[in-house]
């Protein structure tokens, strides 16, 4: 596993996180690249890399064997790791997720049964199917979109990162198309032609809650299937990448977008990887936890948002990972 740590800056809170998301996109975001690499070592060094990752898989499944994952491991349960006090209260124990999952299916080799029997999960805990969603702009309370989370009792969120993963497996395995696949997909498109991507972020993605993130992993999705429901943002989102490359970003967000671009098969202005070191990723989160999004009473919410109650995930592998995918697309688009 890669090491990772949950903070928060305002409050000098630092703990050393064993999670299985950052490993899992590190070794999706490597595997992507294998066939573009250039080096029989580097692709045989990503294969290694990958096993090993995989193998730890099992710790966390879901705690009666189904085959949903969780954030942290489930057997033993271990959430907040290495903490003081989240961890001895069940009440903080998460319920597995549609992102994890859909990594672990996308980095693993999920037989055809296993993923059919996802479709239907995916649909037990979609929006309208047991509860409707509260945290959202009321014209998206009806899409029966699917959400972030599974288990019996938890609230219903949309995150569009969450959903754009979750799509890209869907898309990858060609599992069959309905109804909460094309609101979720109408969702994504909806947060992007509104701007809202741009001017409330969290509220789009609580986990992603930045647009550089929204930007990265929409645009994942429409390089790799190009889904007719989003072409017609692809625009609103390039011309977004080249504004926001003219203002002063963290370095990785940099990358973030110029990425995105180069995805689409536009050279953004040429990054400097030699000036990269690990201090170069300090600051930079990918990922988060809203402490109070979970609590769906309207006051609470509207201070979910506020930094002071988020606990943001860095891990410098990834970061490392990001550099070598910005890397290899530069290089092909040069090609």
């Amino acid at each position: 596993m890669f090491p990772a740590y949950r903070t928060n800056r305002r409050l000098g809170y630092r703990r050393d996180d064993t999670n299985l998301f950052f490993s899992v996109i590190t070794a999706f975001t490597l595997q992507s690249l294998e066939k573009d690499i250039e080096g029989d070592d580097l692709r045989e060094l990503i294969r290694k890399i990958n096993a090993r990752i995989l193998i730890n898989y099992p710790a966390f499944q879901n705690k009666d064997g189904l085959k949903t994952y969780n954030f942290w491991r489930t057997r033993p349960t271990d959430h907040f790791s290495n903490g003081y006090v989240f961890r001895h209260f069940d009440h903080f124990r998460i319920p597995d997720d549609a992102d994890d999952t859909a990594m672990v299916y996308l980095t693993g080799n999920p037989a055809s049964d296993e993923l059919l029997w996802l479709k239907e999960k995916l649909a037990a805990h979609a929006n309208g199917t047991r509860l409707w969603i509260k945290n959202t702009y009321p014209e998206y309370r009806k899409l029966r979109a699917y959400s972030t989370w599974f288990g019996k009792n938890m609230y219903i969120e949309f995150d569009v990162c969450v959903l754009s993963n979750l799509l890209y497996c869907i898309y990858q395995y060609k599992l069959p198309f309905n109804q909460h696949d094309q609101d979720s997909l109408l969702y994504i498109r909806s947060v992007i032609e509104s701007g809202r991507y741009r001017h409330e972020p969290f509220r789009c993605a609580h986990q992603y809650p930045r647009t550089p993130l929204i930007i990265y992993h929409v645009t994942r999705l429409m390089a790799a299937f190009d889904p007719l429901i989003l072409k017609r943002v692809k625009q609103e989102l390039i011309d977004t990448c080249h504004v926001l490359l003219e203002t002063d970003l963290h370095p990785m967000d940099r990358v973030l977008l110029s990425t995105s671009l180069l995805r689409f098969g536009i050279r953004p202005p040429e990054i400097d990887l030699e000036k990269f070191t690990a201090r170069t990723f300090d600051g930079f989160w990918f990922f988060i936890a809203g402490l109070l999004t979970a609590y769906e009473h309207r006051w609470l919410y509207r201070v979910a948002h506020s930094g002071w109650f988020h606990m943001y995930w860095e891990c410098e592998a990834h970061c490392w990972a990001l550099l070598a995918e910005y890397c290899v697309l530069k290089n092909s688009l040069q090609q």
